[in-house]
């Protein structure tokens, strides 16, 4: 019996390696897996643009204002005047007349919180290359109503 014993202790004897196969599926099973739900996690949001308690800007001049429209149209309001409705084109070549007579001026963009903001962005853009150094961005005191939505 003592010889089966010897046997079977040598049959059995400890490996001292690691089987590392299998961790390495489950890696590559995991790194599949966030690989395809990662795209989808970054679709988009809604957003509701934002209403502020903030205090109105004190200006020295009237403020020049580029309306956005829910429809991508936009308007401009130069001196408190009435929003005269523009393309863009027609827009950048205003607002880049008013730089160059005053290059300090202050424009700023009101957009409704129904519109893209992908159009408030493609304004903003407009208003860089007309050389616009100052941009704000309006935004209605909470509970009051936005100018054009017939609040």
């Amino acid at each position: 019996m003592t010889v089966l014993s010897m046997r079977r202790h040598r049959k059995r004897k400890l490996k001292a390696e690691i089987n590392v196969v299998p961790y390495i599926d489950v890696m590559l099973v995991l790194l599949v897996i966030f690989m395809v739900t990662a795209p989808l996690l970054t679709l988009g949001v809604d957003v509701d643009l934002p209403q502020t308690n903030a205090k109105s800007v004190n200006a020295k001049n009237d403020p020049i204002v580029v309306s956005v429209y829910p429809d991508g149209s936009y308007a401009l309001a130069v001196k408190a005047g009435k929003n005269e409705a523009m393309t863009a084109q027609s827009l950048e070549a205003r607002i880049r007349a008013i730089v160059s007579q005053n290059k300090d001026a202050s424009i700023f963009v009101a957009a409704q919180g129904e519109g893209r903001y992908q159009d408030v962005m493609n304004v903003m853009e407009l208003l860089q290359r007309a050389n616009v150094k100052k941009i704000g961005l309006m935004s209605d005191p909470k509970g009051a109503a936005s100018p054009g939505s017939g609040k």
